[in-house]
C-alpha cells in the first residue's frame, strides 16, 4: 500500500475536494492520519487504517474514539457543531462557514452532530462518531439519508451529567457501520469477528407507530416511511404485531431532566408512565419502529412550530438503543429516516436489524457533490 491508494489519502482528497462546499470539518489532520494509517496497518491492527471523522473539537477524546484508534481506526479531522449564539441545535459551522445539507444546500442537514452525518453522506468518511442527547445523530443520520444508532443510555462513559447523552456512530450502512459499533461497544478480537452476523430468526417482530400517540408528522413523511415499513412486510423481513406504541409527549419531562431537575413530579410521571408502556411493547423480543423525524430538513433559519425531535427524545429518556436507517425521499428531494428502537441493552440486536432491514429496503444513494438548491 503507499500512501497515493490508501484508504485515509482518499479521504483526505474528498475532504479537500468537497468540503469547501458542505462546510462539514472544522479541523483536518492530515499528516497525523497518514502516520496513524502506517502504523495500524503495519502493527495488523484489526480496523487496519480505516478512516474516522470525530464529532467537534472535544470528539477526539471522546470513549468511541479513544476504542477506534485502539483498534486501527484512523482519525481524520473534527466535524462540525453548532457555533455560538445557534439558536436551534440542527446546523453546524465548519471551517468554511454554515453546514449545508449534502442533497440539498438550501436545506439545513440537522443536528448537533451535523458535520459528521455530511461527511459520510458525500463519502468524505467511512464513519464518523456522534453523541445524541435528544436526538442530534438520528435526526441528521434521517436528513442526509445515512445510518446512525444511539447505544443505551449508560452503556458506554459519556461526558453529559444529565444521563441523556450517549455515544453513536455514523456510517453509509448498518453493515458499513458494524466494524466500528463492534469495536466500540468491545466485542470481537480479530478482522474476521467484526463482520460475524448476530443470527436473528425472519420476520422480525415489529410494532409500527407513525407519531408515537403525540407527535405532528408531515403526511409525506409519513407516507414516506410507511411504504418502506410495507415493503419490509411483503419481502418477509418483519411481521406487524398489533400492540399500543402510544406514549406521553416528552417534551416536558426531557426539559426538566435537562435543566437539572430530574425529580420534577411531572417529568417523574411520564417518564414511569413512558417506561412501563416500552416495557409491554418490547415484551417477547418485538422491535419499534417509527420515522426518525416528524419533518423533512427545515431551511437554514429554523424547523418552525414542528419539534425536530418529537419522536427521538423519548428514548433519550428512557434509555434505549435506537438508530436511523434510510427510507426514501419526499417528492423534493429530501431523505426520510426510519427510526428502529431495541430494549436496553441490546444493541448488538439492533444494529442485527437494522442489517436485515437494509437488505430489503434499496440502496443508499449517494447526493450530488456539492447538493443542490
Amino acid at each position: 500500500m503507499t500512501p497515493a491508494t490508501s484508504a485515509v489519502a482518499r479521504a483526505l482528497e474528498r475532504i479537500e475536494r468537497l468540503d469547501p462546499a458542505l462546510h462539514a470539518f472544522i479541523e483536518v489532520w492530515p499528516d497525523e492520519a497518514l502516520a496513524r494509517e502506517r502504523e495500524a496497518v503495519a502493527r495488523r491492527l484489526p480496523l487496519g487504517g480505516l478512516p474516522f471523522a470525530v464529532k467537534g473539537p472535544s470528539g477526539i477524546r471522546s470513549y468511541a474514539a479513544r476504542r477506534l484508534i485502539a483498534a486501527g481506526g484512523v482519525p481524520v479531522g473534527a466535524t462540525s457543531v453548532p457555533g455560538p449564539g445557534t439558536a436551534w441545535q440542527t446546523w453546524g459551522q465548519g471551517a468554511h462557514g454554515r453546514t449545508v445539507n449534502p442533497w440539498r444546500a438550501d436545506r439545513t442537514p440537522g443536528g448537533s452532530s451535523a458535520g459528521s452525518a455530511v461527511a459520510v453522506a458525500a463519502g468524505m468518511v467511512e464513519a464518523a462518531t456522534g453523541s445524541d442527547g435528544a436526538g442530534s445523530v438520528r435526526i441528521p443520520a434521517a436528513w442526509c439519508g445515512v445510518f446512525g444508532l444511539k447505544t443505551t443510555n449508560g452503556l458506554l462513559p459519556s461526558p453529559d451529567r444529565t444521563g441523556l447523552a450517549s455515544a453513536a456512530v455514523f456510517a453509509r450502512s448498518a453493515a458499513a457501520a458494524e466494524p466500528y459499533l463492534r469495536r466500540v461497544l468491545g466485542g470481537g478480537g480479530t478482522p474476521e469477528a467484526t463482520s460475524d452476523r448476530l443470527p436473528l430468526p425472519l420476520p422480525l417482530p415489529v410494532v409500527y407507530s407513525e407519531d408515537l400517540g403525540f407527535a405532528a408528522v408531515d403526511p409525506e413523511v409519513a407516507a414516506v416511511v410507511r411504504a418502506a415499513v410495507d415493503r419490509l412486510v411483503a419481502a418477509g423481513t418483519v411481521r406487524l404485531v398489533d400492540r399500543d406504541a402510544g406514549l406521553l409527549d416528552p417534551a416536558g419531562a426531557w426539559a426538566a431532566v435537562r435543566s437539572g431537575a430530574p425529580d420534577d413530579p411531572a417529568a417523574v410521571r411520564v417518564r414511569r408512565t413512558n417506561d412501563e408502556r416500552l416495557e409491554t411493547l418490547f415484551s417477547g423480543g418485538a422491535l419499534l419502529l417509527t420515522p426518525a423525524t416528524p419533518n423533512r430538513p427545515h431551511d437554514h433559519e429554523g424547523p418552525g412550530a414542528r419539534y425536530s425531535t418529537a419522536l427521538t427524545w423519548a428514548f433519550n429518556l428512557s434509555g434505549h438503543p435506537a438508530a436511523s436507517l434510510p427510507a426514501g425521499f419526499t417528492g423534493d428531494g429530501c431523505p426520510v429516516g426510519l427510526q428502529m428502537v431495541a430494549p436496553r441493552g441490546a444493541d448488538p440486536v439492533l444494529l442485527a436489524a437494522a442489517r436485515a432491514v437494509e437488505d430489503a429496503l434499496p440502496p443508499a444513494r449517494t447526493p450530488p457533490p456539492a447538493g443542490r438548491d
